[in-house]
Parts: C-alpha cells; structure tokens; sequence
C-alpha cells in the first residue's frame, strides 16, 4: 500500500504543478482572495458548482470572469434581475412561418462555465431554471432534451439575503451547490495592492488561458484516484449524520437543528475533500482536508430552527460545535 501511495504522491505532485500557470494568470487580475481561488479550481476539477456570497464590490464576478479568462473553456455571463425569464437562460423554441417548424435557440447556459451573477436578484422560476442543468447536465426546450458540453461548471454570486430586492435559493437548488463561500473584506495591505492595481481609469485585466478541456479531464482523472482511507469514509458519514442526529454522538444540540445535510453532501465531502489534498500535493487525503473544506459544503444544508435563532447561532457555528465533538480518527 505504501509503494502504491507513494506513486499517488508523486502523480499528485506532477498534476499540481501543471496549474502553476493558471495560478500565475489568475494573480496578475486577483489581489489576494486565496482561498477563493483554490475553491473556484476545486469546484473546477471536481465537477461541483460554487454559490459565492458577499456584499457589493468585493470582486465576485471579476473573480470568476478571470478564472474563465486562464482557462480554455466557453464561458458565458447571466445577469439575473427581476424580469428575467426561464427561456432567458436555458433557451426557447422559434416558430418559422415560411416551413411551419419550430427551431431551438440555445440559451447561456450552453457553455462550459456560466456565471450566474447576483442568482438572488431575480424570482424563484428563473432560479429553477438552472435545476435540471445543474444536476442532469442536459436541458430540456420543448419536447428535446440537450446534453451540455464537459465540463460544466456554474459559479453563482449572490448579495446577502438580508438585502432588499433578493429572493431566498430553493431549497432544492441550494443543495446543488457543492460549495457556498462567504467573502469578506480584504486585509488593509491588499485593499493598498488593489488600489495600486486597479486604480487606473483602464486597469490591465490581461488573462491568458492556460488550460483547456483536455487538461481538466487529466486532472480529474488524477485527482479521482487519490487515496482516502476507509477511516476518513466512516468520518465523512459520522460527520454528515451527525448534523441530523447529533444527540447520537453525545452532542448537545437538542431543538436546534432542524435539517441536517443531504446524502449529496456525503459525496460532495469526499470529493472536496480529494481536492484538498489535491491542491496540496498529496495522494490521500487526511481528517484535516475534511474538518478544513466541512464548513464550505455543510453551510448551506443545515438548516437552523427558531430556538437556534433567537440564540443568535447559525449554522456555521453549530457545525463548529459538531466538528469540535465528534472523534477524528
């Protein structure tokens, strides 16, 4: 087993640095916001959508906009508003009076990375839209279903919900998300390195691309066959039933979870979890890529009761409370 984790390490190695590139890219537009973008590569390379929340200017869709830019892909832009329509997004059907036939106009969402900007601006049907895509990588116009070109990945941004003029996710398509990222405001010396950078009436926002759809297919087929040990599988699992029956493993949080994560999030821990390890150069993964990558994808599948509510605690730090009690092996 060690001789086979030790060629695992060195694969790991070898594809890691073959996205030294696009890190590069990727920095010259972006100050800062590390994580960001190791999230937005993770998402990448793990077929996993990413829900990205903050409030105005802190260069959400000029994040994603410049990882489309590094990489070899189709990228599309939907601005979600209010009067945005369903067929505004995946596409609608034509009539043609001269031939008395219907023709299929392909919407947006026919790219190999949309960007679905400010997603909470516009109502609930339009939000519904992406379900099928998002899940069953095809889209349905009229009676013909529509396979979407691999890879597909969706990079949503919201405003905070508490903002007036935006409508709460379905729930249903909340849990597509692999991963919910939360930014915050940039530390005093990088907010100076933007101002530097991006002061300028026409700031250089020059990006090559770096990768293409070959190169991903590789490093999902490198990152898929990293090791995970059966003890980080019964971690996962502990760790998924726990935000649903955290009474079962001595965890006092009786009457203040309401729904815990789906089986979804079981999968999606995993292979985050995988990509973590990935992006750190190693052939296996530890219960620290776990705890570590946890809040990202539980965040937004736990949903908080009343009682939690009035004590002012979220879900985040009842995941705290879970990640902090249960046994890591």
């Amino acid at each position: 087993m060690s001789n086979n984790v030790e060629e695992m390490n060195r694969a790991v190695r070898q594809a890691r640095d073959r996205v030294e590139p696009f890190y590069r890219e990727v920095r010259r537009v972006i100050v800062g916001q590390n994580a960001l973008i190791d999230r937005l590569l993770l998402g990448l390379l793990t077929d996993g959508h990413l829900l990205l929340e903050g409030l105005p200017g802190l260069a959400k869709t000029l994040a994603v906009r410049t990882v489309a830019r590094a990489l070899h892909l189709h990228f599309q832009r939907i601005q979600f508003t209010p009067d945005l329509l369903p067929a505004d997004v995946v596409g609608t059907q034509i009539y043609n009076p001269r031939t008395g036939e219907f023709t299929v106009k392909k919407g947006p969402i026919f790219a190999n990375v949309v960007l679905a900007d400010e997603i909470n601006r516009s109502p609930a049907k339009v939000q519904s839209a992406l379900l099928e895509a998002m899940q069953e990588k095809q889209v349905t116009i009229g009676e013909q279903s529509h396979v979407l070109s691999q890879p597909f990945i969706v990079l949503a941004t919201q405003n905070p919900i508490e903002q007036e003029g935006t409508y709460p996710l379905p729930e249903a398509q909340v849990d597509r998300f692999m991963l919910k990222l939360k930014l915050t405001y940039p530390s005093r010396d990088e907010e100076l390195a933007i101002l530097e950078r991006m002061g300028g009436i026409e700031p250089d926002l020059t990006v090559n691309p770096v990768l293409g759809p070959e190169d991903v297919a590789a490093l999902r087929k490198t990152l898929d066959g990293i090791y995970v040990d059966e003890k980080i599988n019964h971690y996962i699992v502990d760790l998924i039933h726990a935000t649903r029956r955290p009474a079962d493993y001595g965890l006092d949080l009786a009457g203040l979870i309401q729904y815990g994560a789906s089986p979804r999030a079981t999968i999606f821990l995993k292979r985050a979890a995988k990509g973590m390890a990935f992006l750190d150069g190693r052939g296996y993964v530890t219960p620290e890529d776990v705890k570590t990558i946890a809040p990202d994808v539980l965040r937004h599948r736990i949903q908080v009761t009343y009682e939690a509510e009035a004590e002012e605690l979220n879900a985040e730090a009842l995941l705290q409370r879970i990640l902090d009690g249960l046994p890591v092996p």
